[in-house]
């Protein structure tokens, strides 16, 4: 089973990488819209069915299928999200985010993945006393999401899977 990856302090976008910059300089050469396309996204999990409030681990891979590096711009500090039912983080809590926007680099060819893991409940902002609640998933199916966080939100790259809670 996949091991979630630890991040160090130095490491906030969950991904370990050292500034190249000969990479940087090329992927300049070539367009946003282009560098959109060229990177895919995929997302997996470690099985389909899980416990109601199990943690589910939830496996993303980017890859850049030129081979020349690439640079996609991000509207935010936060490069790429991951979505439970079409909620944020599987929360509703409003999250402070960095609005600058940014860039999510690969090399040519490169492929970047990682392991995340959501803790198999909603986090509420108001339950029904007023105060902050966790919530396990409910039985039933719920679709994982996990897209980049690029300009144009009808053409970020991204991908789904569907796992069923029983």
């Amino acid at each position: 089973m996949p091991q979630p990856h630890a991040r160090s302090d130095d490491d906030r976008f969950g991904f370990d990488e050292t500034t190249n910059y000969l990479t940087r300089a090329l992927s300049r050469l070539v367009p946003g819209w282009l560098a959109r396309r060229a990177v895919t996204v995929s997302v997996d999990t470690s099985k389909r069915v899980y416990r109601r409030g199990e943690p589910v681990d939830i496996v993303v891979e980017f890859e850049n299928r030129l081979p020349v590096p690439v640079s996609v711009p991000t509207v935010e500090r936060r490069l790429w999200e991951w979505r439970v039912d079409g909620v944020l983080e599987a929360t509703d809590e409003p999250r402070y985010v960095d609005r600058s926007p940014a860039s999510f680099e690969f090399r040519g060819g490169e492929r970047k993945r990682i392991v995340h893991r959501w803790n198999g409940h909603f986090w509420r902002a108001e339950g029904l006393d007023g105060l902050p609640t966790s919530e396990p998933a409910a039985a039933g199916e719920h679709t994982i999401a996990v897209s980049l966080t690029t300009t144009e939100p009808g053409e970020r790259p991204g991908d789904a899977t569907t796992i069923t809670v029983r």
